[in-house]
């Protein structure tokens, strides 16, 4: 199942998710040290939708940010 909007094309996203340990400066500590660094995804919201397409409804994967802008009409 692909997570690919079938409007705009916003599809799945990378970064990373960062830990650090260790006690700020200003508390009393050495400062926060970077201690893990793991990759993550981040997902468009699609939602399936029945949508108005060439005056027919038809069922598209659609993200919120195309529906909240307008892009589509919901059947």
């Amino acid at each position: 199942m692909s997570k690919i909007c079938e409007i705009c094309g916003k599809g799945p996203m990378s970064g990373h998710t960062i830990v650090r340990h260790g006690l700020a400066k200003k508390k009393g500590g050495i400062g926060l040290h970077t201690t893990g660094v793991t990759r993550r995804r981040f997902l468009p919201n699609l939602q399936k939708l029945r949508i108005v397409e060439k005056g027919r409804p038809v069922s598209r994967k659609v993200c919120m940010s195309c529906l909240k802008a307008g892009k589509v009409t919901k059947a």
